[in-house]
């Protein structure tokens, strides 16, 4: 299977549009500079390709560099979205689209506020980066979500610690829409090389677990579509 961001890479005219905030026109995404860089990607997403498990190159804005068709799979019934599709920014997936805890099991704890504390450690670094500025601007205009990032996620990080907003190593429940996995785990591993790196990028790998397996961990019930998906609740630390 050809990766669906295979063809992405390399010329100007191929390359993904990502949506900005609130529906507006989209923008390039901006590519490596030199023709080595650019070969190496290409030749990554082949390497991509041939991994199982669903897999993704990011950037710091959590725009979606290389996807694999493992990763696809996973999320073939979301539906349409402006500006928050898996394929497109995975950041703005997990906090913005409908159909996010379809997908994602325990969406608000397991992925919501890891995310959350994710995309305010980008913001601190890249203080004046303009795609980090519009999520920064959507957020403010859900006044659940804005709660969450000012008020609950300080809370949520005390109470559990920093590392629980650390995707290397977590384990993360999964609605894998192929009835062969259904309700399972996933293991996220962290496995970027140092060339990768060296672009900008960080490759994530969603290591499935197989739950009919002994010692397997229980099935959850799936989320119907329509559920909330974005932060309503927030944990905080106890008295």
């Amino acid at each position: 299977m050809t990766s669906p961001r295979e063809g992405r890479i390399g010329k100007r005219g191929d390359l993904p549009m990502a949506h900005q905030a609130g529906g507006q026109r989209p923008a390039p995404r901006p590519v490596p500079e030199g023709r080595e860089a650019q070969a190496y990607l290409r030749d990554y997403a082949t390497l991509l390709e041939s991994v199982p498990f669903p897999s993704l190159v990011v950037d710091h804005r959590w725009d979606v560099v290389l996807a694999n068709g493992a990763f696809a799979a996973l999320f073939r019934g979301i539906g349409p979205h402006p500006t928050a599709m898996p394929g497109d920014n995975f950041l703005r997936f997990v906090l913005f689209h409908p159909d996010a805890a379809t997908v994602l099991g325990e969406h608000e704890s397991s992925w919501g506020l890891p995310m959350l504390a994710q995309f305010k450690r980008a913001l601190d670094r890249h203080a004046h980066d303009h795609g980090l500025q519009a999520i920064r601007r959507e957020i403010a205009q859900d006044p659940i979500m804005e709660a969450a990032f000012r008020q609950g996620l300080p809370h949520w990080i005390r109470a559990v610690g920093e590392g629980a907003a650390e995707h290397d190593g977590a384990v993360r429940p999964l609605l894998h829409p192929d009835p062969r996995w259904g309700a399972t785990d996933c293991r996220i591993v962290d496995d970027t090389p140092k060339t990768l790196r060296e672009l900008g990028y960080t490759r994530l790998t969603l290591v499935l677990r197989d739950t009919r397996r002994p010692g397997g961990t229980a099935r959850r019930p799936r989320r119907t579509r329509g559920a909330a998906t974005h932060l309503t609740v927030v944990p905080t630390p106890e008295p």
